[in-house]
């Protein structure tokens, strides 16, 4: 086993810069039950932004919207739309974690420093990945506040209902055509990330569209970025019409993870959340191609659940719409059980529900 230089705990935090951070926070407040647990803004003192911080299980998401026009927050909206800034490491020491990734090559976002409240101290550092997303290394060995400091506690304004969401699983990566490979040697040779798995343009097509994808992930992994990018086809594909609407490349979409997947998408469509549609005609073989699964596959068939097995197990996913007007950011829920793979089985029916959606657009 070779040395891990950079042990990595888990993700620390999701950071979007948003158009509007407090109707964004009642969103995911409200449908996806996450509870408000800390906030920044002119009232506590900070002067260009409003950071709404927001938390169920071990996912925390941060919700930043700036306060002028002018500033790189607003740019980035202006740009991208409500988008994934920062994707946040957990680790014991960001300092080493800067150092080591630096000197492999790692262009530098932010360097080493040290925040300090009344509740102690926590590290951070930040180097930049694909896009203008940024990977900040997140030390909090020494703080025992609710998020870090600059921020004071807040609590949710009504009694928010959790969903069961546990932890990140999974965030996806949308490159430019050729680039793909470029990012993954980054992960392995910067970050010391080993390649997990690889889908070609036979693996994720339909007739019209596909795509060409990588899967890295760290040491213990714990962190895993499928890495995405076109490939060759009769019209847009998916990816395309991501980069055309983001203006470039960034964090696709984020997959979360439940035990219960049943429970959590029932809750979701009761408040509203909205997700890509797979025809009925999908279950019809699910039997035959997953075997014996616990849940009743009619429950799965009226939630639009959709199956896969691997040699480990089995997976259940489902795919939210894009949460903006733009089509470019989404989430995932799944439920493994044993399964450690991405649901293969179920990408051409994905793809063919992604491009019903991308017609509806006008950008297929």
């Amino acid at each position: 086993m070779a040395h891990d230089f950079l042990p990595i705990n888990g993700t620390d935090h999701i950071e979007f810069y948003v158009g509007n951070a407090k109707q964004a926070a009642m969103f995911y407040q409200f449908a996806f039950g996450f509870e408000l647990i800390a906030y920044a803004g002119p009232e506590t003192g900070v002067r260009d932004r409003a950071s709404y911080v927001l938390k169920q299980g071990k996912i925390t998401l941060v919700l930043t919207s700036s306060l002028y026009p002018d500033s790189e927050i607003s740019e980035h909206v202006k740009k991208h739309g409500d988008g994934v800034k920062v994707l946040a490491l957990w680790v014991d020491d960001a300092r080493k974690s800067f150092e080591e990734t630096v000197s492999r090559g790692a262009e530098i976002a932010q360097i080493p420093q040290v925040l300090n409240d009344e509740f102690g101290e926590v590290v951070t550092a930040s180097i930049k990945t694909y896009g203008e997303t940024i990977h900040t290394f997140v030390e909090r060995k020494n703080y025992k506040g609710p998020f870090m400091p600059g921020y004071k506690p807040r609590q949710s304004t009504f009694k928010v209902q959790p969903i069961g969401l546990k932890y990140v699983d999974h965030c996806v990566g949308n490159v430019e055509l050729g680039k793909m490979n470029h990012w993954v040697d980054f992960y392995s040779k910067v970050m010391g990330f080993s390649l997990l798995v690889t889908f070609d343009d036979k693996d994720i097509s339909t007739e019209y569209s596909a795509l060409m994808s990588k899967v890295v992930s760290n040491g213990n992994g714990y962190i895993k970025f499928p890495i995405n990018e076109p490939a060759q086809g009769k019209k847009k594909s998916q990816i395309e019409e991501y980069l055309d609407f983001y203006r470039g490349p960034g964090v696709q979409h984020i997959a979360v993870a439940t035990d219960d997947i049943i429970f959590t998408v029932s809750e979701m469509r009761k408040r509203g959340v909205e997700f890509l549609y797979v025809p009925e005609t999908y279950y019809d073989d699910v039997p035959q191609r997953v075997g014996t699964i616990s849940e009743n596959l009619d429950d799965l068939k009226k939630l639009n659940i959709l199956v896969d097995r691997d040699e480990e197990g089995y997976l259940l996913q489902i795919f939210t719409k894009p949460v903006q007007d733009r089509p470019t950011v989404f989430f995932e829920i799944i439920e493994r059980n044993g399964a450690k793979s991405f649901g293969k089985g179920n990408f051409k029916a994905l793809f063919e529900s992604i491009e019903r959606e991308q017609a509806l657009r006008g950008n297929l």
